[in-house]
């Protein structure tokens, strides 16, 4: 099917100026909502207070003002800076099934750069309800010398919730209160004041066995309904107890299944049961867990621990029972040779004693056992070869070998053998070679290996030489630096990021080594594994070096033919730091060279007046031994991008039934920079649409920083938005463009027949605040409206009887004084009227509410905005009218674009709120007016006077193909 598609548009071009700053402007910040709200609290006294039941999707809004198009970002705390959550970098916060940790202070930040940025905060208090709970505990004590005993229950009843919440006790069907039974009091203890509630049952009697409910509420708010738990007391009810049916400590073998039993032993009702790991470890993830009864399949090594069951019933203090489970095993086998310690020779020799000690960590550590052979065949305690063992209970365990007057014949291969005493693991064996060749370690750097010198991203080794036998291991380390730097290397870590690196060859490899690795390492031979001696060891002197680190890294500079400017090119560091050469380029072109002195870190290049030919990238290149840094600027003539306005009043405008208006304004950045604007390219694509329309738009004389440009478009179809394109064109050619997204509204507008406002909304149906009064009206409802100091006055509800709904009053208590006036200004409307037709007649009308003794006044003018601007009182009322909403109706016969302005004036104390509600215009005269003593007056009509405009008219039409 083909489809023909149509688009008519007019643009009509209006220019005007604002010199200076023009409409440059701070921001500003408003909060709306429009979320699932339970309560708004109005800004007062203090911040705003949104209220929202648990699982709702809250929904706030940030509107603002300001130009340029100020930056929005939202953040949120929930007490203190350090609680700060990530920020949100758009207008609406919008969070869906909302917890109440998400509770808390949102702040709304707008800046753009001119003055201090604008801040806003509202708080938002999640209400919720969990299931209460109930517990039981009881006391038997002593009393009145002994005379006789007194046995209390407590009945303990806690429901978290926000707001706090309110409990009832019901005993069967009774409901207990304070003093309804002697035998019964109910209290809240001061310290959980709102949390919880305890029922004491006194020196408890046969009818106090029953079934008891406790009733957890938050009286309805945000429709959140009560909740109750039950609990049935008789004289069976006990606390639990538990037992382990499994063996204390529990000793398994690696890969064997396990199964822990705990049973309830008593308590009633009967308790539930729970294993857990302490310190809030989680069970292991193959575990099955059903009932009392913990299953571990393959168990490992890791698995080992202390487990615990726990037992619940909600009366008393819970039971618990604690197992070990210990997983056989032997890890981390070493030994070390120390030769006799009455001599100072690190060297075995003949004659001498020579000692060889093993050690193994065991679990359990008391069936550990060690043996030891000497060339395979097994060893036996003597006189010249004495074994020891350390005790059973030190961990780890470690047996010793003291050959005494070591003899020639004593050369050979000694081992030791670890085992557990029931099995389950393999045993661990360590050779040691005992001989004329076994000897001290030494160690050393290679020639021309101890002060090394690499570059960034190289892979570099660092080596020491390691003699002896048995050959040890090697233990890397960084070396604390002496000096100002000493604080902060003294917590430098390896490359892996380890204090300390063992090598088995002497050799540490640094793959892409950074700067930071800079410095001194140090090599040592370890004590176990070799000769138990002072530790050999060596320094090596590490440096890296890098290219210079410069800025700018890229820049862009925008200038006007024939200006003079200078690039500067920053040195920040490198190493090394001396023989820095520099060198100037456009493009390819070579333009200057030279060197560093000592005494300057950047490089300058001066253009004395910019031609064509100087436009394009300049790099400056910072060179040393490891390579170069490059700093980057772009010279060009464009011209920088449009700022949109966005604070434009009645931007949108309808005068056909399909078609509307939209006026367009914005500002140029930076117009100075370079050279004049000669016009401006404007494109418009509808959305969903691929297809753009261009015009240009011409500009004469040179644009002022900070003038308002205005084009106005027409012939928009409704409902569809658009895409706008802006850039500006100079003699250089195209700038940098800017777009925004224009969107239809229907706009408030009595020739759509009707205009209705209950102020439900936060927006006010585009109702605004005059900035000339002396206070503003103030939106609210009867639900959150503090009557605590003024209860003669202001109404109970809006006027539909809604405690829930909201209307706009005047709060006349202190510090307003007698006479203040506040005034609220409906929307700009536009007439009907024609030179062909008489004055268009409206009807306005509105409720309102005039109660307290010190009732001033409530006055409608109507304002037209003509030539000049004109307020005309159509209608006034005065003094008390009474408890009760009424209903106002006056004609009115505008002649041009017009508001209705709503004034309310304080009377002579703080009895005086006035209020109204449901305000409508509507096209025709008012039917059925109440009977009231109101005074309407109409303004005398006047001629229409019509303004002249230039209009261009573009007509494209897509034809079926």
């Amino acid at each position: 099917m083909g489809v023909v598609f149509g688009l008519l548009w007019l643009f009509t071009g209006l220019l005007q100026g604002v010199h200076g700053q023009g409409v440059y402007a701070p921001p500003t910040v408003r909060i709306v909502h429009s979320g699932q709200a339970c309560n708004v609290e109005e800004e007062r006294y203090s911040e705003r207070v949104y209220t929202i039941k648990e699982g709702e999707t809250l929904e706030l809004q940030c509107l603002v003002t300001g130009h340029p198009r100020p930056q929005i970002r939202w953040t949120k705390t929930a007490g203190g800076a350090s609680d700060r959550e990530s920020s949100l970098h758009n207008e609406t916060l919008r969070i869906e099934n909302i917890n109440r940790h998400q509770g808390g202070r949102y702040y709304c930040k707008a800046e753009n750069g001119l003055g201090s940025p604008a801040i806003r905060s509202i708080r938002v208090d999640v209400y919720y309800l969990d299931d209460p709970v109930i517990t039981i505990h009881q006391s038997v004590g002593e009393a009145k010398e002994q005379f006789y005993f007194e046995r209390t229950v407590f009945l303990r009843c806690v429901a978290n919730s926000n707001p706090p919440v309110h409990y009832t006790w019901r005993r069967g069907r009774e409901v207990l209160s304070q003093g309804s039974d002697s035998g019964v009091e109910i209290y809240e203890p001061f310290f959980t004041q709102g949390e919880t509630k305890i029922l004491k049952l006194k020196n408890l009697r046969p009818q106090d066995y029953a079934d008891y409910t406790c009733f957890s509420s938050v009286r309805n708010v945000c429709g959140i309904e009560d909740k109750s738990a039950h609990f049935t007391l008789s004289n069976r009810t006990a606390p639990p107890s538990i037992k382990l049916l499994l063996d204390d400590p529990l000793v398994v073998n690696p890969g064997e299944t396990i199964t822990l039993v705990c049973v309830a032993s008593g308590g009633e009702p009967h308790p539930s049961l729970k294993w857990m790991r302490p310190d809030g470890q989680q069970l292991p993830k193959r575990s099955v867990v059903k009932g009392g009864t913990l299953t571990i399949p393959a168990v490992a090594i890791d698995d080992g621990g202390v487990y615990s069951c726990v037992g619940s019933n909600n009366v008393g203090n819970p039971a618990k029972k604690t197992t070990t489970i210990l997983v056989r095993g032997l890890r981390k086998g070493r030994f070390w040779i120390t030769p006799d310690p009455y001599h100072n020779d690190d060297n075995i020799q003949i004659g001498r004693e020579v000692k060889i000690s093993c050690q193994v960590e065991a679990t359990p550590p008391e069936e550990l056992q060690f043996s030891w052979l000497k060339n395979g065949r097994p060893l036996r305690s003597s006189e010249r070869m004495v074994i020891t063992h350390t005790d059973t209970d030190v961990s780890p365990g470690t047996t010793n070998l003291d050959i005494i007057d070591l003899k020639f014949t004593d050369f050979g291969t000694y081992t030791c053998v670890a085992s557990l005493r029931n099995g389950g693991t393999p045993e661990i064996s360590i050779d040691v070679n005992i001989s004329s060749t076994t000897v001290p370690p030494e160690l050393t750097i290679p020639r021309g290996r101890s002060h090394l010198i690499t570059q960034e991203g190289d892979t570099v080794d660092l080596q020491c030489l390691v003699s002896g036998k048995p050959k040890p291991i090697i233990l890397w380390s960084r070396v604390e630096e002496s000096g100002v730097a000493a604080a902060a290397a003294a917590t430098a870590l390896m490359p892996d990021g380890s204090i300390q690196t063992e090598s088995y060859d002497g050799i540490l490899r640094i793959s892409n080594v950074t700067r930071e690795m800079s410095g001194t390492y140090r090599c040592q031979t370890s004590q176990y594994n070799g000769f138990n001696v002072k530790p050999r060891e060596a320094l090596i002197q590490l440096v890296v070096q890098f290219p210079p680190a410069v800025e700018p890294v890229h820049t862009e500079i925008r200038q006007a033919l024939g200006r003079a400017f200078s690039l500067t090119c920053r040195l920040l560091r490198a190493h090394p730091a001396r023989l820095l050469r520099y060198e100037w380029k456009l493009g390819t072109r070579l333009l200057t060279v030279g060197q560093f002195s000592d005494q300057r870190d950047d490089t300058n290049y001066h253009v004395r007046a910019l031609n064509r030919e100087g436009y394009g990238e300049y790099t400056c290149d910072i060179t040393n031994e490891a390579g170069a840094g490059r700093c980057t600027f772009l010279v060009t003539g464009k011209a920088y991008p449009p700022e949109f306005y966005y604070d434009t009043y009645s931007a949108l405008w309808q005068n056909r039934p399909r078609v509307y208006g939209f006026k367009l304004q914005w500002t140029q950045m930076e117009p100075n920079a370079v050279d004049r604007i000669l016009a401006y390219r404007l494109g418009i694509r509808q959305m969903g649409q691929s297809r753009w329309w261009e015009q240009e738009i011409p500009m004469e004389g040179t644009i002022q920083k900070g003038e308002l440009l205005t084009y106005n478009l027409t012939e928009l179809i409704k409902p569809e938005s658009y895409l706008v394109r802006l850039t500006p064109i100079t003699r250089y050619g195209e700038g940098d463009s800017t777009e925004r997204i224009i969107t239809y509204s229907a706009p408030v507008n009595p020739h759509l027949r009707e205009f209705q406002c209950g102020f439900e909304d936060e927006a006010l149906c585009l109702f605004s605040q005059d900035k000339n009064d002396v206070f503003d009206w103030t939106r609210h409802s009867a639900a959150t409206r503090d009557t605590k100091y003024t209860p003669n006055t202001g109404p109970s509800s809006d006027h539909t009887g809604s405690k829930q709904g909201f209307y706009m009053y005047i709060e006349t208590s202190r510090p307003r004084l007698e006479g203040d006036t506040a005034r609220l200004l409906s929307p700009t409307f536009n007439s009907k009227s024609s030179p062909v037709s008489n004055n268009p007649t409206y009807c306005f009308a509105f409720y309102y509410h005039m109660y307290g003794k010190h009732i001033g006044a409530l006055n409608i003018f109507l304002r037209q905005k003509g030539q000049a601007v004109t307020d005309t009182l159509v209608w006034s009322l005065t003094g008390n009218q009474g408890d009760r909403w009424c209903q106002a109706k006056v004609n009115i016969h505008p002649t041009t674009a017009f508001q209705m302005v709503i004034e309310g004036v304080r009377g002579s104390g703080i009895e005086g709120d006035i209020a109204i509600d449901d305000v409508t215009i509507e096209e025709g005269e008012c039917k059925d007016p109440p009977p009231n003593n109101l005074r309407s007056l109409a303004p005398p009509s006047s001629p229409h006077i019509w303004q002249h405009c230039i209009t261009l008219i573009l007509a494209l039409i897509g034809q079926q193909r």
